[in-house]
């Protein structure tokens, strides 16, 4: 068990919580919770950390879970899962799980017979905003998310293959619900304080907006999200 914040994996985890850089390099993201674990497939899970208390209490539930994986849980005093985790009330359970790259022609092919729907996110970059237009985008159908500093190539690139690219932009002429998105189709979504930059929104084939009344300019991104993919998911029922 280790017990000490000064050890060197601990080090590691905290450095890998903090910095996307080092996430990048080992090809790995942090997930904590036991719901999450259950869910991360086997073959993508690298490494597993258990409070002390929590391993005690749901052993045998995580051993069921690790059950024909190579992957052995590390304990970690309390006090020092506390120290490595990113929540408020930890759970007493976070794993390292692999990162899985997909090409922009993985990305927009069509799944299981599904026309394409995709999402451009624009440099977004609350934490709580991203969550909930991920949920969002699962429930509406979304058939992919981008999300890259270099939205151009990507929106491109996109467009090559034959996705039509819809802008949530203010300067759109025509109400995102005139709009026809039963063909494979791309929504690009700015960033919460500036919007799209004007180098992605030039990309865009289509410019739409979300018509607005009294002193309000533009929704939340999240809130903007769910409106455009529910009107998409509507058209293609």
């Amino acid at each position: 068990m280790i017990t000490s914040t000064s050890n060197a994996k601990v080090k590691r985890l905290v450095n890998l919580k903090k910095k996307k850089k080092f996430r990048d390099e080992e090809g790995v993201f942090l997930v904590e919770g036991i719901r999450m674990f259950r869910e991360v497939p086997k073959d993508r899970l690298v490494e597993v950390y258990a409070s002390e208390e929590f391993w005690h209490r749901e052993r045998k539930a995580v051993e069921q879970v690790l059950a024909g994986t190579k992957v052995q849980p590390e304990i970690l005093a309390d006090f020092v899962f506390e120290y490595v985790s990113d929540t408020k009330t930890p759970q007493g359970i976070l794993c390292l799980v692999r990162q899985k790259q997909y090409s922009i022609t993985e990305i927009v092919k069509e799944k299981g017979g599904e026309l394409p729907l995709l999402l451009v996110l624009d440099q977004i970059q609350d934490p709580g905003n991203l969550g909930t237009i991920v949920r969002t985008a699962e429930g509406a159908g979304v058939t992919g998310i981008v999300m890259s500093q270099d939205c151009v190539d990507e929106v491109k690139q996109m467009k090559e293959a034959g996705i039509c690219t819809y802008a949530a932009h203010l300067e759109g002429k025509n109400s995102y619900d005139e709009e026809d998105y039963r063909k494979a189709s791309a929504f690009l979504i700015g960033n919460e304080g500036n919007g799209l930059r004007d180098e992605v929104a030039e990309q865009a084939q289509v410019y739409i907006r979300i018509p607005m009344k009294g002193q309000v300019e533009s929704l939340n991104a999240a809130v903007a999200t769910a409106i455009l993919t529910f009107e998409a998911a509507r058209q293609r029922r």
